[in-house]
Order: structure tokens, then sequence, then C-alpha cells
């Protein structure tokens, strides 16, 4: 195949310099039979190619008919119906001959959209792959604000994409920028449209309210046009390639510190698209200026959730429990949290505060409510023995009373005098009750004093502690022994 550039000069000579195909060929260096071929190509024009008939040609007109009723049809059903019309070929070819049929969309021309300074910013969500927290693996998730003027970019991440991380991730960055947009951008996600049909829109009301708070107008795009929000897309984008690889941090709080340098180092010293003698940052500090200032009170963002609390003193929520106050179980109270604390309240009193965990299967616990429910216990457990003694010996009751009027502990006394109830059991503390009662001496040892006189006045072998299980429902029973006498009236009668 010869070249272009030596057919261009053979036809010059040919035409321009009236050289004969001997001397064109002699100085070009080619044969001349090809100097011959090169002019009479020019004179016939590019060689015409004859279109070979196609085994689909009979059904083009009933494929064209169908692509214009059902523009949106698969070429597999498409084929299904050839078939059944006599198509002898085979699904791929038949596949190529749809997508030349099929009528494409006009091609769309976009208008490139520019707004003024501090009017408006584009927010949306990032995927980073997953982090590891402990025993649980997380999404990471990036917030990116950019600002439409100065393409100034913030970042922030999350584990989760919950609505208080993206409120939350919106404070951040009005602090960062030192003021607020008149509007923000959204793309449709839940967090920020609950519903559209049409123009007719029905926002998160949580958001509402933030927006409400900070003096700025939310404003979703049109669905499918992600065009409309392309500078906070390429803010992703280019986070993508020049912070996020190869990038090695600690912890979550050292990631957004490192992103915090990035927005204010790298981000901002690249050249403003809008000038390319001024940079994103000298942009930005134009564009502070021009933001709403901050309202005076932070906006809380905090998501609520009704929890019920069971016979523990827990309340779950994400997938990790958080302790209450013991007295408040079988109750429904209200969950707030944040992308840092989880706050309990009950009814307007919160009665607990804990630090957010993303781990899973989690116990978090206030050492102050594990200690109340302890000593609500344990003066349980004494109330328990308390009225178990009284049953079993009911004198017991004064002579407790009277150490407790002398200023005794009655704990110890209780737990001496159960002990011997185990022992002698309860015919006998009773009758030792009595007799200390009697005599005065109102304490425990003379209480035990008389039940070893008693046992050795019946010549009884000394009591043998029985081990009993720590099974309350067995340590707790109450037996009490029946007199022996009436067996002896039936011995007689027997007789």
């Amino acid at each position: 195949m010869i070249q272009k550039e030596k057919q261009a000069e053979i036809l010059r000579l040919f035409h321009a310099e009236g050289m004969s195909m001997r001397e064109i060929a002699t100085n070009v260096g080619v044969h001349r039979e090809t100097v011959a071929r090169v002019v009479e190509t020019e004179h016939k024009g590019p060689p015409v190619r004859v279109k070979r008939q196609s085994i689909a040609d009979p059904y083009i007109g009933f494929l064209l008919d169908t692509l214009e009723k059902y523009p949106r049809i698969k070429a597999s059903r498409l084929y299904a119906m050839a078939k059944a019309r006599g198509y002898p070929g085979r699904p791929d070819h038949f596949r190529a001959v749809v997508r030349q049929l099929r009528p494409r969309k006009p091609a769309e021309a976009y208008l490139r959209l520019e707004t003024p300074c501090g009017q408006q910013a584009q927010v949306d969500w990032a995927h980073f792959g997953k982090y590891q927290v402990g025993n649980c693996v997380r999404p990471l998730v990036a917030f990116v604000m950019v600002l439409s003027w100065s393409r100034q970019v913030f970042l922030r991440f999350f584990l989760d994409q919950r609505m208080a991380s993206f409120l939350a991730g919106h404070q951040a960055a009005f602090e960062y920028f030192g003021g607020v947009p008149r509007e923000l951008l959204y793309d449709n996600l839940k967090s920020a449209v609950l519903e559209r049909r049409g123009d007719a829109i029905r926002f998160n009301p949580n958001l509402i309210d933030f927006a409400r708070a900070h003096r700025y107008n939310p404003r979703p795009v049109a669905p499918y046009r992600g065009n409309e929000k392309g500078k906070v897309e390429r803010a992703i984008r280019y986070a993508r390639d020049s912070f996020f690889p190869a990038r090695v941090f600690e912890d979550l709080a050292d990631l957004n510190r490192q992103a915090l340098e990035w927005c204010s180092g790298t981000a901002a010293e690249r050249l403003w698209k809008v000038a390319s003698k001024r940079t994103v940052g000298e942009a930005f500090a134009e564009e502070r200026g021009s933001l709403l200032p901050m309202p005076p009170d932070a906006h809380p963002f905090e998501e609520s959730h009704l929890v019920s609390i069971g016979k523990t003193p827990y309340a779950r929520f994400d997938r990790n429990d958080y302790s209450v106050p013991h007295e408040h179980v079988r109750k429904r109270l209200l969950l707030l949290a944040s992308p840092t604390q989880v706050r309990i309240l009950d009814g307007s009193e919160e009665i607990a505060c804990h630090e957010r965990c993303y781990e899973k299967g989690r116990r978090l616990e206030d050492p102050e409510h594990l200690r109340f429910l302890a000593e609500t216990k344990r003066a349980a457990r004494k109330e328990r023995a308390t009225d178990l003694l009284l049953r079993a010996a009911p004198t017991s009751e004064t002579l407790l009373t009277a150490i407790a009027q002398a200023g005794g502990g009655l704990g110890g006394v209780v737990s001496s005098l159960m002990k011997e109830l185990d022992r002698y059991g309860a015919a006998a503390l009773e009758a030792a009750c009595k007799a200390a009662c009697a005599a005065g001496a109102l304490n425990v040892h003379s209480v035990r004093q008389i039940l070893e006189t008693q046992s050795r006045a019946r010549d009884a072998a000394p009591p043998i502690p029985v081990a009993l299980p720590q099974d309350p429902r067995v340590r707790e029973l109450l037996v009490r022994p029946h007199e022996l006498a009436c067996y002896d009236t039936v011995e007689v009668e027997s007789k």
C-alpha cells in the first residue's frame, strides 16, 4: 500500500508539472504501474462497496415497525418474535441488526451552570470501602459539600449514613466555611427527599427543621440529572484520586483530621477554573464574606428512637446495649443518638448518657447504674432473709427490734440466726428466741447458747451443717418439722 504522501506527490507531478508516468516513477522511486494506478484511482473515485444481502433483510420492515411502537423492547424478545416468523439466523447476528435499527435519542446539549458568590453549595455522600471497628466491619462513607462559586471542598468521614451523621456533616461544613450558603443542592437521597412525584416533593422533616434553623433553602435536583450537581461529583472523584489512595490513619478521628488538612491545603491550592491565575483558596476567601452568618445556637442533630426496656436495665440501639438506671425497667424511653454520644430520656429528664459505640454486641454500662442496682439487690436479699426468719421464728422480731433500738446492726444478726435455723430447725429456734427474750438476753450469742444447751439436754448429736445448693428456691424453702408423739399413739392403737 503506497503512502498518502507519495500519492499526493505523484498527483502533483502529473497535474502541475506535466511529467510523464515514467519520469514520475523515476523521481518518486516507485514502479510506473503504481503511478498509473494512482492516477486512474483519482479519476474513478473511491471504490464503491456493494452491500451484501443478509438473511435479516426480509424482516427489516417488521423490526422497524415494532421498534417504532416499542422503542425499549429487548433484542431477545424481538429475536423470539422473528424466529416465530421463520427467521433462520443466530441471536448474535440478530442483535447486531437490531442495534443498527433501534432509534437513538437525539444528542442533548447541556448549559454550563454558574451561580453567584455565596449563593449555592452541593452535597452528596460517597463510599470509600469498609472500615474495621473492633469486632465489626462498618461502611466508610464521606460527607462532601462543595461551594459552587469558589469550588472549595469540605470532606468529613462517618461510619454510617444516618440522619444524625448527615446533619452533623452539615454543621461541621458550615463551621469550616464560616457561614451558610443560601441554597443547598441535594441528590434525591432519603436523608433529603422521602418521596417525589414529578414536581411534588416531600422533604425529610428533620432536614426541614435543620434548614429552617440555618436559614437556607434545600433544593433537590431533577431525577436522573446528575449534571446539575456536577461540582460535587467532580469533588468526590478528586478526593478519590488525590486524597484517599495509600492513605494511612489510626482511627476515624485521625482520618478526619487529615481530610481537613487536605481541604485547606492541596484542595485549596489547585487552580480556580473560572480564572486560572487564582487558586480555589483565594476565591474561597472572597466568597466567605458572602455567606449567611451561623445561627447563635447550634441546632441539635440527634436522631430519636423509642426504645423498650425489658427485665434488664439496658436500651438497645444499633446492635449495642446501653445501661439505664434500674428503676426504669419495663418502660418505653426516648433514645437520642448523635455520631458521638447516646442519650436516654424519660420524658424530659435525661437519665443516661453514653459514648457512641460502633462495634457490634457491646454492652455499654455506667458504673453508677450498676452500683445502685447492686445495692438494691443486696437490700432485697436482706429483706427476703428477714422475712423468712420471721415466718420461721416469729419471736425473733422482738429480738431484732431490741437490737435495732440498742444501735446494733441487723445484717449480721439475721445472717447468724439464719445459720442457726439451718442447723436446729424452726421449732428449736423459736423456743430459743422465747427463752432469750424471757431472760432479757437480747443478743444472738444468747440464742446460740440456749440452742446448744437444749441440744445437749436432749442428748442429741451435734448438728451437721447441710450444704444446700445455691438455688434460692431450695435455700429459701421453709420446712416445719412435725411432733413425733402422734406416731406413739398410732403404735398403741395397733397393738
